[in-house]
């Protein structure tokens, strides 16, 4: 099977390579991220792009060229239904990542959707044409998406309210729509003037069993004073905090009190009934606070650019108000700095007027240069920078602005033997109808689903008639969380099944108890036989080669009272320990006993285990072995078990339906890595999105 990758290809001079520490639960990265990287590493700093925020290019200077490979419908159940198969993957690829579900077009937002650019033959000529054309955008005004829409003359606010259409097509809430039932209404009815009052709102969510759920709301006056800033406990378990991007903590959030319907009636009650909201992409806000306003104006669709592309609320406060926001030293958003920047911006347009933004669209440089170099769409600054980007394989939105292309429908006409030299080229595939129809997905999923859980779960046993279940469960504790333990009692003498939470306590039961003696009975510890466990020992060791898990090691039998610092502490006389991941239950945030050691060497790794395995804690015996599951398996094993648990009783499409993408199991997926061979150094990446579709953030 054919995999998505992107692959960077790189001079020999100077080793490149790519660093990327992200560990444990920290796994998941942004589809904007995906463009951090890829802008980086195609421009550089000698065209204003900046290091990607959560990795950093080393002698990016010295790339010779950048491929990616995307395979649409590619998610993470086909990677893990197809794991032994993938050996030549799992060996080169040395990053992994999660991808949260996306709704737009890859190839469309990276070279912008109608994009038709005709590139010369040499950068100088692509120069001279973009030039041209801004000389016919500050002439023909009229073409300016901003004059299109609302014309020139300045106007009052209520001129770009949007409208009932504009709400519907934009997903916004609306009265007596089927998704927004129980909804709460403002009662904000009375007749809309341009005296009416601006407010700023803005919100920070987190991921929960059923999506996207406020945990932070900030609302801002005309003046810019906060009228409401309060953390919002979700009523469903959270499963991602998004600390991030959000800035919300476990810690933040255990004091806090306040529910959803609780900041309902505080915006009730401070909203006038002429009110109108002002904020960035605001559907998203009012959608998680389940509330329905019919007048607001959204930032993101105020300052207009062609083909319906939106700028960042980021980029616009820097580049229409001088404003620094979102900055990296923060942690997470602050929904309130965010609620105010987009309440400026919307004042700035009405106070300016239409002409005014639009001009400044092409002859402010503050604006201009960034919109080329940090906002444009992609290969608009891959012509800028005369690099003549090539597209190959299934026909997508219109290629015009790509130099070469050679599409096509089916996998079999393009090989990447037959690929041209390109400093910039994308392949795509699609996954054959026998791997994306929707019941053959429900099919893999119950086999993947099932075979986990049988790789999680071990039978002790035979026990004595009146043996002590609770000796049993301490001493097969020290390996690992256990989910479930039951006593069988169909067989002659008594077995006891354990089901685990991490595949490193299964094995370590296995391996470590099998002929002991427990509870007064000497015991033989196996999983179950089953046609799914056929090749376990076979999946075990690959998961124990698997490089993403070099240098990892699994220690269990932790007391519960030991903090992270204290772990540290006592782990810190590790030789070239690295870093300590303590999971979590992401359903009541409290740690487990065990935890993940990761090291700078393998060997480090290895002679690490020769001292904990003898080592005690707090007088609590250690066990540790290779670790098996990287956080991204580990966290989606969770969401497997805890979907399932969720809608006992339905079928497995009835399951995942009702669940955001990004707890289902069609994850999509990144995976990175520098590799030599004889014609240099290639950084390269397997990318699979979910739905063959790519998010603009």
């Amino acid at each position: 099977m054919k995999l998505s990758l992107l692959a960077f290809s790189f001079l020999q001079e100077k080793s490149s390579h790519l660093s990327a520490a992200l560990f444990g639960e920290d796994c998941e990265i942004s589809h904007d991220q995906v463009y951090e990287l890829l802008k980086y590493a195609a421009l550089g700093k000698c065209h204003n792009a900046t290091q990607p925020s959560w990795c950093h290019i080393y002698h990016q200077s010295h790339l010779a060229g950048v491929v990616v490979i995307v395979l649409h419908e590619m998610s993470q159940l086909h990677f893990y239904k197809f794991y032994l198969q993938f050996k030549h993957l799992r060996k080169v690829f040395q990053h992994r990542f999660t991808l949260p579900p996306s709704s737009a077009s890859f190839l469309a937002n990276l070279y912008g959707e109608g994009a038709n650019m005709k590139p010369q033959n040499n950068a100088q000529g692509i120069l001279l044409g973009f030039a041209s054309s801004v000389s016919v955008t500050v002439i023909h005004l009229q073409c300016d998406p901003i004059i299109r829409k609302y014309g020139e003359s300045k106007q009052g606010l209520t001129r770009y309210i949007l409208t009932s259409k504009e709400l519907k097509k934009n997903d916004y809430p609306l009265k007596g729509s089927p998704g927004c039932r129980g909804y709460v209404h403002t009662a904000c009815d009375q007749q809309r003037t341009d005296g009416s009052p601006l407010f700023g709102l803005d919100c920070e969510m987190c991921l929960t069993a059923r999506g996207n759920e406020v945990t932070r709301v900030s609302l801002v006056d005309a003046q810019g004073q906060c009228l409401l800033n309060e953390l919002v406990k979700p009523e469903s378990t959270i499963v991602n905090y998004r600390t991030r991007f959000s800035g919300i903590t476990r810690k933040m959030l255990l004091p806090v009190k306040t529910r959803l319907p609780d900041v309902q009636s505080r915006l009730k009650k401070i909203l006038p009934p002429d009110a109108v909201l002002v904020g960035h992409s605001l559907n998203a806000d009012l959608q998680a606070l389940q509330m329905i306003h019919p007048s607001v104006i959204d930032t993101s669709l105020l300052f207009a650019r062609n083909e319906g592309r939106r700028f960042k609320l980021k980029f616009l406060a820097k580049a229409v108000l001088g404003k620094e926001i979102q900055c990296d030293q923060k942690l997470g958003h602050d929904p309130a700095e965010d609620a105010r920047a987009a309440l400026e911006l919307a004042q700035f347009f009405i106070e300016q007027g239409p002409a005014k933004v639009a001009i400044s669209n092409v002859f402010n440089s503050r604006i201009y240069k960034f919109f080329f170099f940090l906002s444009a769409s992609f290969l608009d600054c891959l012509q800028v920078t005369g690099q003549k980007p090539l597209l190959l394989g299934r026909q997508e939105a219109d290629s015009s602005g790509l130099c070469q292309s050679n599409m096509s429908t089916s996998n079999k006409q393009v090989t990447l033997e037959d690929v041209p030299l390109s400093t910039f080229s994308i392949i795509q595939f699609s996954l054959g109808p026998e791997y994306i129809a929707s019941h053959l997905l429900a099919g893999f999923c119950e086999k993947v689903r099932s075979k986990l859980t049988d790789m999680l779960t071990i039978y002790a046993g035979p026990f004595e008639e009146s043996f002590c279940l609770k000796a049993v469960k301490k001493e097969f504790g020290r390996c690992g969380p256990i989910q479930s333990l039951t006593v069988v009692t169909e067989t002659y003498q008594p077995y006891v099944c354990i089901q685990y939470e991490v595949l490193e306590a299964a094995q370590l039961a296995v391996e470590s108890l099998d002929g002991a003696e427990v509870a007064g009975s000497c015991i033989k510890v196996q999983r179950p036989v089953s046609a799914a466990t056929l090749d376990c020992d076979v999946l075990i060791q690959e998961l124990e080669l698997d490089i993403e898990n070099e240098g990892v090691i699994y220690v269990a039998g932790l007391k519960k009272s030991l903090t992270e610092t204290d772990l540290q502490e006592e782990f810190s006389q590790l030789e070239a320990l690295e870093t300590l991941f303590l999971p979590k239950d992401l359903q009541s945030g409290r740690h487990r006993n065990c935890c993940f050691l990761k090291f700078q060497t393998s060997q480090s790794a290895v002679d690490a285990l020769e001292v904990i395995n003898s080592w005690a804690v707090k007088g609590s015996k250690l066990r540790s072995r290779k670790a098996l599951a990287s956080g991204h398996l580990w966290r989606w094993i969770w969401q497997m078990n805890h979907s399932r648990e969720k809608q006992v009783g339905n079928s497995l499409c009835e399951k995942t339906a009702p669940l955001p993408d990004s707890v289902s199991l069609r994850l999509g997926w990144c995976l990175l890595q520098f590799v030599s061979d004889v014609n240099g150094i290639e950084l390269r990446a397997a990318l699979g999105t979910r739905g063959g579709h790519w998010e603009e953030a």
